[in-house]
């Protein structure tokens, strides 16, 4: 295999349609979500395919195209990091112990790339945009050299891409990226219906020629603007725009070889030992803000799984995100209202329930801590105070933000003031359904519930938000009486007010799940242990 490079291509070849038949054999289950996927992505590229000839002659179409050659090359540098173990030949390191010289496993990787769904659906798109903006022959011409270039431009970017950062990939943060994966879809598809909403209401694609005078000279973007090009006989600008595709594969292909190269002569070592002090310095320096005692204890252990563990970071990426986005973007889209800002609250004081799954088996540590309620509403308190310092400062900037965008800055004391009184009473609702429905989180998978425990989850989480609302009553009903009394030069008593009723709701809530924690220590632990 280390002498000529159709061998080894074919070799490579080979490999990746047995990696794909094998996989499709491991599980029914698993067959069923190929086929589907495949089917859906197929239907997308022809109704993409389809739409993209249609457009042949608008005016628009270069600009379509170009963007959307570009979005696509995004994706294909993007994708590889927050799914890694999508496709096992992204990671060369498998391949280190064999005897392979690194331009012939260059060629039969990127060949072997070629192989499977993303490839085709991105030939589709490749061809489609260049049909789109073609005219004559020899546009045409130049479409025939500028699709596959597009083609194995993006293939290359995302072997790059995977082979620079597979140390990362392959090590605990890269499973984190892979459980952020879903938050990152979720933003783009709120970004991607922002901006077309945004498109709707300010002349729609006209507004997009800048961009795509700049993509044009970027590739892969380069090589559908080529084609453009030469439609309108301008053959030097074609030239160029399809040198510049060239040089930019020829500049990633010879990236990707240094990074083989690095990756199959250098030891696969770390430098845990030399980092050592620099993180227990760092380490000791945090220690020292917190409270001394069983407090400080408790909210260190809380603050590192939110920093350390992949479902307790992807729930609170999540929740942050969220928050701040659905109060902005409606605001930013002129339908949104200050009070949307209280739904960074509700998303932050959800990270309060369930407290003890996040423990999995090892809550027998903490409960071998807890004697009594003091104990126990020693826990509950620290772990709530944990939350208070990543809740209080963004639900209070999410307001500031919010109002900030409407000019709405006289509601900002009434919001802040509803938003501390809601945060205040999840908190006391989230340390009640903890001890009272506490299920078990899988270490392992995408599920966050065990199996036969998606009740509990639903009675915790939903529960106890309808039980929140319901103590937040009295506070929206001051709100409300305020401003239907003509006294909304008043509104600004509901800052103190509400914030005073959020921290007693708290400490209430608090109290009373502290003597049901102590007295549920066993089935708490076996709740939790079932992941």
């Amino acid at each position: 295999m280390t002498g000529g490079g159709t061998s080894l291509t074919g070799t490579l070849v080979r490999l990746k349609l047995a990696l794909l038949r094998n996989g499709l054999r491991q599980s029914a289950g698993r067959r069923a979500a190929y086929i589907a996927s495949a089917v859906v992505t197929l239907l997308i590229a022809a109704l993409q395919l389809l739409g993209l000839v249609l457009l042949h002659g608008n005016e628009h179409a270069a600009t379509v195209g170009v963007l959307l050659t570009a979005l696509l090359a995004l994706g294909w540098a993007v994708l590889p990091l927050f799914f890694p173990s999508g496709d096992e030949t992204l990671d060369p390191t498998r391949l280190a112990m064999l005897p392979l010289q690194p331009d012939p496993l260059v060629r039969g990787l990127l060949v072997a790339s070629l192989v499977g769904i993303g490839p085709l659906f991105t030939l589709s798109l490749a061809g489609g945009a260049a049909y789109a903006v073609a005219h004559g022959a020899a546009a045409a011409a130049v479409a025939v050299l500028a699709v596959p270039l597009a083609l194995l431009t993006c293939v290359a970017l995302a072997r790059t891409v995977a082979a620079a950062n597979i140390r990362l990939l392959t090590s605990r943060k890269g499973r984190d990226l892979a459980v952020l994966s879903g938050l990152v879809i979720a933003i783009g598809a709120q970004l991607v219906n922002f901006g077309v909403q945004r498109l709707g209401s300010s002349g729609g694609l006209s507004t997009l020629d800048p961009v795509r005078d700049v993509l044009l000279w970027v590739p892969p973007a380069s090589a559908i603007g080529a084609v453009d090009a030469a439609s309108h006989g301008s053959y030097g600008p074609a030239a160029v725009r399809l040198v510049l595709c060239a040089a930019g594969l020829a500049g990633l292909l010879v990236l990707w070889r240094r990074a083989l190269t690095r990756l199959m002569t250098s030891p696969d070592g770390s430098t845990i030992q030399a980092a050592e002090p620099t993180r227990r310095a760092r380490r000791t320096g945090g220690r020292r803000l917190l409270p001394s005692g069983r407090t400080g204890t408790v909210m260190e252990r809380s603050l590192r799984y939110v920093w350390r563990d992949p479902k307790t970071k992807a729930a609170w990426v999540t929740s942050l995100a969220i928050g701040l986005i659905v109060p902005v973007f409606n605001a930013l889209q002129g339908t949104g209202s200050v009070y949307f800002a209280c739904f960074a609250s509700g998303m932050l004081g959800i990270q309060m329930y369930n407290q003890f799954g996040q423990d999995t088996s090892a809550f027998w540590m903490v409960a071998m801590t807890i004697a009594d309620r003091r104990d126990a509403y020693a826990e509950l308190r620290a772990r709530a105070l944990a939350l208070l310092l990543i809740t209080l400062p963004y639900a209070a900037l999410v307001t500031v933000v919010t109002t900030a965008l409407l000019d709405a800055w006289h509601d900002l004391p009434e919001v802040l003031g509803l938003s501390f009184a809601l945060l205040g009473a999840m908190l006391a609702t989230g340390a009640w359904t903890s001890a009272r429905f506490p299920y078990s989180i899988p270490q392992e998978g995408y599920k966050n519930v065990a199996p036969g425990q998606a009740g509990l989850a639903w009675i915790s989480i939903f529960g106890g938000m309808v039980a929140a609302a319901l103590l937040c009553a009295p506070v929206l009903a001051l709100t409300v009486t305020l401003h239907a009394t003509g006294a909304d030069s008043w509104s600004w008593l509901l800052l103190p007010v509400g914030t005073a009723y959020g921290a007693a709701v708290a400490v209430l809530g608090l109290r009373l799940a502290a003597p049901r924690t102590a007295a549920r220590l066993p089935e708490i632990l076996a709740a939790v242990s079932k992941g």
